[in-house]
C-alpha cells in the first residue's frame, strides 16, 4: 500500500533478478570472555515494526528509527529496553509490547510506549526462544522444557503448563487460532523435532514427520496460516506443511544447496521466502513455485558468519551477522 504501480513492478524485478544496492547499516565488537569460556560472538535478533528496527546487542535490545527516505536507519537507538542479567536469545514483537528470553533462564515483558515491563523466572537455563499471542508466552529451553504462561489480569507470569521435550528447545510459534503451539527442538533426545502441542493442556497433539536423523534440529518454525508453518534447521531443508492433508509428510521442500544448516526465515505469506544460512552469511531467496532457489547473496565473504536472523519489508532485507547489520535495498536501480 502507498507504493506506486510502476515502483511496486520495478522493485518486484530487482527482487526476482537480485538488483539491489548493500550497506552495512551497524557494527559491533565481539564481547571480550575467559578462554575457553561460552562464544565472543554476539546473537542478534531483531523484528521489524513500521518506522522501528529493534536488534538484540547482548542483554539489551535497541530500538532504531528507520530513515524514511529509506537511506538506512538513524545510528543512536531511540530506546533501549533491558532487564536481562545474560544475553537475549530471542524476541518477539507483538501489540506493543515486547517478549524476551534470555541466558539467564527470565522471561522480560516490555510495554514500548511507556515504563510498564514484567521480569520472571522462566526456566533452569537459557530461554532460547519466544512467542507471545493473545494472552499468552510460550518459552522453550535448553532445560528440554517448553512452558505456557499466563498474561491475564491477576494471573500475569503464572505457568499454565511445562512441557516435558526430553530435548533442547531451539524454536517455538503459537498457531494463529490460539489453540495450539508448535516446538522445534534439537533432536537429539527425542526422534521427533517437530511437534504440537495443546495450548489449554499442555498435551501432544501430533507429530510432523518421520525419520529424521539424529541432530537434525530445528531453528526457526513460522506460520503463515493456522494450518500451513514453514520449518527449517540443521538438516538444510526449508520444509512447508499443510496439517490438514498430511502431518507425517511435508508438502513441499527445499534444500540449501551447499549443505549448510539454515538458521533462520521468512515468509511474504505468498510465493516468496528468504532463509539465512550458517555459513559465509549466506541468503537465500526462494519462490515456492520452484524447486531451485531464486537469489543468492553472500553478506560475509571472505570471512565466515551464520545468518543469525534476517527481516524483509517490500523494499528492504535486513540482516544480521555475528558482528554486523546489513541491509539489502531493492529500490535502487
Amino acid at each position: 500500500a502507498g507504493i506506486p504501480v510502476k515502483e511496486r513492478v520495478k522493485v518486484s524485478q530487482n527482487w526476482r533478478h537480485g538488483r539491489c544496492r548493500r550497506e552495512t547499516l551497524l557494527k559491533w565488537k565481539c564481547k571480550q570472555v575467559a578462554p575457553f569460556s561460552a562464544s565472543s560472538f554476539l546473537l542478534p535478533w531483531m523484528e521489524l515494526d513500521g518506522e522501528y528496527l529493534y536488534l538484540s546487542q547482548a542483554e539489551n535490545i535497541h530500538a532504531y528509527r528507520l530513515r524514511p527516505d529509506g537511506t538506512g536507519l538513524q545510528r543512536h537507538p531511540q530506546a533501549i529496553f533491558s532487564g536481562h542479567q545474560k544475553d537475549v536469545c530471542r524476541f518477539v514483537l507483538v501489540n506493543s509490547h515486547i517478549v524476551s528470553g534470555g541466558g539467564d533462564g527470565n522471561i522480560v515483558l516490555h510495554k514500548i510506549h511507556g515504563s510498564y515491563s514484567v521480569k520472571f523466572s522462566a526456566h533452569e537455563q537459557e530461554v532460547n526462544c519466544v512467542d507471545f499471542q493473545g494472552g499468552f508466552i510460550v518459552s522453550g529451553s535448553r532445560d528440554r522444557t517448553a512452558k505456557v504462561w499466563s498474561l491475564s489480569a491477576g494471573r500475569t507470569g503464572q505457568c499454565l503448563h511445562t512441557v516435558q521435550t526430553d530435548d533442547r528447545v531451539w524454536s517455538i510459534a503459537i498457531s494463529p487460532l490460539l489453540s495450539s503451539f508448535v516446538t522445534g527442538t534439537a533432536c537429539c533426545g527425542h526422534p521427533s523435532p517437530l511437534r504440537i502441542w495443546d495450548l489449554e493442556s499442555g498435551q501432544l497433539l501430533t507429530c510432523l514427520g518421520t525419520d529424521f536423523h539424529c541432530g537434525a534440529g530445528v531453528l526457526d518454525v513460522f506460520y503463515e496460516t493456522p494450518s500451513l508453518l514453514l520449518s527449517c534447521g540443521h538438516d538444510t531443508y526449508i520444509r512447508y506443511w499443510d496439517v490438514r492433508t498430511s502431518t507425517r509428510k511435508c508438502v513441499r521442500e527445499w534444500e540449501e544447496p551447499h549443505d549448510s544448516a539454515l538458521y533462520c526465515l521468512q515468509s511474504d505469506n505468498n510465493h516468496m521466502i528468504a532463509s539465512g544460512s550458517a555459513y559465509y552469511g549466506v541468503v537465500r531467496l526462494w519462490d515456492k513455485r520452484q524447486t531451485r532457489c531464486l537469489q543468492s547473496f553472500y553478506m560475509s565473504s571472505p570471512t565466515s558468519s551464520p545468518v543469525y536472523c534476517l527481516r524483509f519489508s517490500t523494499t528492504h532485507l535486513y540482516v544480521a551477522l555475528a558482528s554486523a547489520l546489513h541491509v539489502l535495498d531493492f529500490t535502487a536501480p
